[in-house]
C-alpha cells in the first residue's frame, strides 16, 4: 500500500512512478516513533527536519502563560508539519502526539533530492500546502462564527474526510482517538459543553462516537449542521491539469 503522503498527492496531480518511488524514499527513512501526549518537538526548538505523520494522530498546539493550552491543528496520517519549517530559528508552537505515532523526519537535503525534476510532485506538494492554509482558515471561521455544535459537525466532518482521503475510513465511519478536553482546546470551549454538543449529535441520530471511533449516520444532515463544504479541503482532483501522464 502507498504510503499517506502518496495517497494524498494523488488528489491533486497523477502522480508517475518515479514520482512515487521518490515519495516513498522520503517516507522511509529516519523513521521515529513517539508515545501518545509526547511531543514530537517543542515551541522554542531549533526545527531541522519536516516531520511527516506516518501513522497516529498528533497536534499542533500553543500553552498560553496561565497554562491553558490552544490545539491550531490536528495531524493525521499523511500530513506534514509544515513543508519549510527548517528555515526557522526556532519554533513558534509545539508538535505533540495524541496517540501513538510514527514520523519520518525529512531533511532539507532529502526533501531536495526528492523533488528535484519532479515537478508534478512539487505541484502537488504546493497544492497541499494551500490546502493547509485554507483549514486554518476554516478554522478561525469556525470558531468565530459557528454555533457550538456547528463547530463540533464541521471538525468531525473535515476529519473524516482527510481520513477518506488516506484510505483510512470504512464506509461512513473512522477512527477518533480526540477526546473531550482536546476537542475544547481545538474549538475555544469547555469539556462540558463540548459533551453536550455531541449529546445532541447523537440525539439528533447524527453520529455515533464510541470507543474512540465515528460513525456518521446522516451525513446530509450532519452537512447541514455544520453548513459544511468541503470544497476548501480541494479532493475533487482540483488539480487534474497537473496530471504526469497527459
Amino acid at each position: 500500500m502507498a504510503n499517506p503522503l502518496t495517497r494524498k498527492l494523488e488528489h491533486f496531480a497523477r502522480l508517475s512512478d518515479d514520482d512515487r518511488h521518490a515519495l516513498d524514499t522520503m517516507a522511509g527513512q529516519h523513521v521515529r516513533e513517539r508515545r501518545a501526549r509526547a511531543d514530537l518537538i517543542r515551541e522554542g526548538d531549533k526545527p531541522e527536519h519536516v516531520k511527516l505523520i506516518l501513522t497516529g494522530w498528533a497536534c499542533r498546539y500553543k500553552v498560553m502563560e496561565d497554562g491553558r493550552r490552544q490545539i491550531l491543528s490536528f495531524f493525521v496520517p499523511g500530513d506534514l508539519c509544515d513543508l519549510n519549517v527548517y528555515i526557522l530559528r526556532e519554533m513558534d508552537h509545539s508538535i505533540g502526539a495524541i496517540t501513538p505515532v510514527s514520523y519520518a523526519q525529512i531533511s532539507r537535503e532529502a526533501f531536495e533530492e526528492a523533488t528535484d525534476g519532479r515537478t508534478r510532485m512539487m505541484q502537488a506538494l504546493l497544492w497541499d500546502a494551500l490546502v493547509s492554509s485554507a483549514i486554518q482558515r476554516e478554522w478561525i471561521a469556525n470558531i468565530g462564527q459557528r454555533s457550538a455544535v456547528g463547530r463540533i459537525a464541521h471538525l468531525l466532518l473535515e476529519l473524516f474526510y482527510r481520513l477518506e482521503a488516506v484510505g483510512l475510513t470504512k464506509g461512513d465511519a473512522c477512527e477518533m482517538p480526540i477526546t473531550q478536553a482536546e476537542f475544547a482546546d481545538a474549538l475555544g470551549m469547555t469539556a462540558v459543553h463540548v459533551n453536550r454538543m455531541i449529546q445532541e449529535l447523537r440525539a439528533a441520530g447524527l453520529i455515533e462516537l464510541a470507543g474512540k471511533r465515528l460513525s456518521i449516520l446522516d451525513r446530509d444532515a450532519l452537512t447541514r449542521t455544520a453548513h459544511f463544504n468541503a470544497q476548501y479541503l480541494h479532493l475533487q482532483r482540483e488539480g487534474r491539469h497537473f496530471d504526469a501522464n497527459n
